[in-house]
């Protein structure tokens, strides 16, 4: 835990960023390639679903969260017997209830969910198979995710780095053959997109399970120790992972709601479809390199609280931050001059679309500055150990804020599409400025992280 912050701190950010950019291009592959062939109600379909995959899919990661926490501390104390331990307690945790709850639930739950954000019958009949594939066959992605994860955590960006790549690419061959249709292959259109995502994240995991048992990465599957559940640490990882996951949710449930609000509007299936294109694939550009670095902020401040020197955890997270505010800065600068020209690209000609989408990405450039923000101070504090603060503003900044105010202008008035963004701005403000202010009060320096004795 010595040398220079700003290092300490690129060296894990760049991978996880370049990796979030890459992996976040299949997604972008989806949708041009839907887009052009199935038309905007396509992207709304993608957009509507990955919606309400998110809410769920996010609470099951949380127990990375609660993991990631875990092997950061214990890997700056020097202690890989209990790194191991922790990731292999959370590869089964996860499996069980993707495997057992949210594929059956999902199943049968997805006509229900789609009626709830308003999907207009079209958006339905392509977004139901896409959800209903996600749901079914996600474990791969779990098992992704999870050891993206423990990599990070233990000090390894790059490997995730080149799995990421490979899921990538796989996705993306995939895609254009089970989208568009080759050969004795029929044209699957939306669904297409899903099946692709989940065969890749298999294949990949697949490997990844491989080299977790025979070793060969700085974290493994233990040997000799048992391979039952260890209750003790899924306590841990329920204990600083469920305040996460509780926060996903909600984060999650909230843009649900706001995607009733969406369906609510005049021009529903046109704004549902600027929505998919303009927040959840273009502004992911801030997200994805955001991301990264409060992936990067939790690890370098998690390892050196672990090591006994809370300073450089404090300074750590400025350096994310400072770096995110720039990345941020650099990408609105496209989505505020070139709007038109990006939405462009994913077929997104109907002038209801463009203007709205235009609308949308210009309040994004400004808004991007304070997400980016927001995010490597929730880094900083999920790092160390406090995972409740951000569930607390999340609720507040993300659900409360944006949803009061469609909520007051949707009954006092005629609810507009501007309305919609300017509320999402004013919750990532409101993010931002809670995320420092606790941070800055440094309560995370007494946390402290333990998992007992070897469970045989």
């Amino acid at each position: 835990m010595e040398g220079p912050l700003f290092s300490a701190v690129w060296k894990i950010a760049w991978p996880t960023m370049l990796a979030n950019i890459i992996g976040g291009l299949q997604g972008i592959v989806d949708n041009v390639m839907v887009g052009r062939l199935v038309g905007y109600k396509g992207n709304a379909a993608i957009g509507v679903s990955w919606q309400i995959f998110i809410v769920v899919i996010v609470f099951i990661t949380s127990l990375f969260t609660g993991m990631s926490v875990l092997v950061a501390r214990f890997a700056g104390a020097g202690e890989p017997e209990k790194v191991d331990r922790t990731v292999y307690q959370a590869f089964l945790t996860a499996i069980g209830i993707s495997v057992f709850i949210m594929a059956p639930v999902g199943y049968f739950a997805s006509p229900y969910l789609l009626d709830f954000v308003n999907a207009t019958p079209g958006v339905k009949a392509e977004a139901l198979p896409f959800l209903r594939i996600m749901f079914m066959f996600s474990s791969g992605m779990m098992v992704f995710f999870m050891l993206g994860g423990a990599l990070r955590s233990a000090g390894d960006a790059r490997t995730p780095m080149v799995l990421g790549i490979a899921t990538t690419l796989l996705n993306i061959a995939l895609n254009v053959v089970l989208i568009r249709g080759l050969g004795p292959i029929p044209a699957y259109g939306t669904r297409g997109a899903a099946m692709g995502t989940c065969i890749s994240s298999g294949l990949v995991s697949v490997y990844a399970l491989v080299k977790l048992v025979n070793g060969g990465w700085v974290v493994s599957f233990p040997r000799g120790a048992g391979y039952g559940p260890d209750w003790t640490i899924i306590k841990s990882l329920f204990r600083y992972g469920l305040p996460t996951g509780i926060q996903g949710i909600a984060m999650n449930i909230g843009g649900v709601f706001m995607m009733a609000f969406i369906g609510s509007l005049a021009q529903s299936a046109a704004a549902q479809a600027a929505f998919a294109v303009s927040y959840s694939q273009l502004f992911s550009f801030v997200t994805w390199t955001s991301v990264g670095l409060m992936g990067a902020a939790a690890t370098v401040a998690g390892q050196n609280l672990g090591a006994g020197k809370p300073e450089r955890s404090t300074a750590a997270v400025h350096t994310a931050a400072r770096i995110g505010l720039m990345s941020a800065a650099f990408l609105g600068i496209f989505y505020f001059f070139f709007p038109r020209q990006l939405l462009a690209v994913f077929g997104m000609n109907e002038p209801a679309v463009v203007e709205i989408g235009t609308q949308l990405l210009r309040v994004l450039s400004v808004s991007g500055l304070f997400i980016a923000v927001a995010l490597t101070y929730t880094g900083g504090l999920q790092g160390t150990g406090d995972t409740k603060s951000p569930l607390y503003i999340s609720i507040v900044s993300q659900v409360v804020v944006p949803l009061g105010i469609c909520f007051v202008i949707k009954h006092t008035g005629t609810l507009q599409p501007i309305h919609i963004w300017v509320a999402i701005l004013v919750g990532h403000v409101t993010r931002c400025a809670l995320s420092m202010l606790r941070f800055r009060q440094g309560k995370w320096r007494g946390i402290t992280v333990e998992i007992g004795p070897v469970a045989h």
